[in-house]
């Protein structure tokens, strides 16, 4: 629609201004001392879209960081869209590897640079200013409400009962939300399948205290040798995850639709120059859009122990410690496949450390149906916009309100984002491309046009 377009090229600047504000607040959901700020960046979310033309905005506190709900009630004949985002952000570690602050927002050949400018702030705050334009350019056809938890990062655990407890208030047609990637700002895509997560933290100890490495060397483990030598043994020389009963309820792909997934582009020399490798490795038999997607992965995400500090400190540590993430696919579920983790990682353990397995937070699989009145309407938005039909992919990583929406409100979602995979969400230098964010927006307000008319 021109006016659409008119209206975004006009307050563009502003667009832009509001987001960098936005992106100065440290909304780390993971460490405590970040508590202020993430109670402070609800209250901003707030604000926004109150200014944005919200009816009601209410912020709900949990036990750990709030959540943010809003709502513009048009008509209630009409149809209803959820828009579903967060505002917490990853913790910006290491520091040392930014080339700019973390939380100082700079743009550099179109893209702006800042923790939670991709993932997923830049993404969810399209969703209100999408919200503005159409208001001001009386073109608003739909309900919106607003669901903007502070939790993501960190597993949603406030979300459930929050969301059990208000499913009243949480009614819709439909569940919008824009925490994914497309394929390329050439070729857009819509995401329908993802995979779920589990969470563990492993604890291995040897000596009851830290040991002259000297005196003892030789005659004692050392629990970092240890635990390496546990995680390596996760995986075969295949690639095959060697916990047992690991793949036993992994849904198997046809052959039908592992052609259907390779035909999304995909250029692996490319693909290698970005990430700064040489070469890939995997599960033996699959590629590499087969591995990141519908195969399951166990990945170690952090490891420690020992002397940290500068200079030489010669012990055998008395303890290791590691972070491990499971990726699953359908139809695995994460309680289980936690539980299996626990009992064969605490089996394989040698006598002379003892191990404690803590579980953490888990997530289901996803598949979404592309027949849906939502789905249509995404892909017509986004056909529109890009002037190019999007392809249908399923996204390695995990979104677990996902499958909590569906159980619980009984409502299909739509995961519409606009990201791309080069913008380094989790890691240094996140970006997010103003590209992307603008033409979010307009998406964004044709997706209600097209939902308006498709939900008849």
């Amino acid at each position: 629609m021109k006016e659409l377009n008119t209206y975004i090229e006009k307050n563009k600047d502003r667009f832009i201004n509001e987001l960098l504000d936005f992106l100065k607040i440290p909304s780390v959901s993971a460490d405590s001392k970040y508590k202020s700020d993430v109670e402070r960046a609800s209250q901003w979310v707030k604000k926004a879209l109150l200014q944005a033309g919200a009816d009601t905005v209410e912020i709900f506190p949990t036990k750990l960081h709030p959540i943010v709900y809003g709502e513009k009630i048009v008509d209630k004949k009409l149809p209803t869209i959820l828009a579903y985002g967060h505002y917490d952000v990853q913790p910006p570690d290491p520091l040392n590897l930014w080339n700019s602050p973390p939380f100082e927002p700079v743009i550099k050949d179109g893209k702006i640079y800042a923790r939670g400018s991709c993932d997923d702030k830049g993404q969810v705050y399209m969703h209100i200013k999408a919200l503005e334009m159409l208001l001001k350019t009386g073109k608003l056809p739909c309900n919106v409400k607003f669901l903007i938890e502070g939790e993501e990062e960190v597993g949603s655990a406030s979300l459930g009962d929050f969301v059990k407890k208000n499913k009243k208030k949480l009614e819709a047609d439909v569940i919008l939300i824009s925490d994914t990637d497309i394929i390329d700002n050439k070729i857009p895509s819509i995401t329908v399948g993802l995979r779920g997560i589990a969470g563990i933290e492993i604890e291995v100890t040897g000596p009851n205290r830290d040991l002259h490495s000297g005196v003892y060397g030789g005659g004692v483990a050392n629990p970092i040798t240890v635990l390496c030598e546990m995680i390596a043994s996760l995986k075969d020389k295949k690639g095959h995850i060697t916990i047992p009963g690991f793949y036993k309820d992994v849904k198997v792909l046809s052959a039908k639709e592992r052609k259907e997934l390779n035909k999304a582009p995909f250029k692996l020399n490319a693909y290698k120059k970005d990430l700064g490798i040489t070469d890939i490795t995997g599960e033996k038999g699959y590629t590499t859009l087969e591995r990141t997607s519908t195969r399951p992965t166990v990945e170690l995400n952090g490891i420690w122990g020992g002397y940290q500090g500068e200079g030489s400190k010669t012990i055998i540590p008395s303890k290791a410690f590691a972070k491990v993430t499971m990726r699953l696919v359908p139809d695995q579920e994460p309680e289980k496949m936690l539980e299996l983790f626990a009992k064969h990682f605490k089996k394989i353990a040698p006598p002379y450390v003892s191990v404690k397995v803590t579980l953490g937070h888990g997530g289901d699989p996803v598949l979404l149906d592309t027949s849906s009145a939502g789905y249509l309407a995404a892909s017509k938005a986004m056909h529109e916009s890009f002037s190019k039909k999007p392809i249908p992919t399923r996204s390695g990583g995990s979104i677990p309100i996902v499958a909590l929406f569906k159980k619980e409100l009984r409502t299909d979602s739509v995961l519409m984002g606009f990201g791309l995979n080069s913008d380094n969400i989790h890691s240094p230098n996140e970006h997010y491309g103003i590209f992307n964010y603008l033409k979010g927006i307009e998406t964004i307000a044709l997706f209600h046009h097209h939902f308006a008319t498709l939900s008849k």
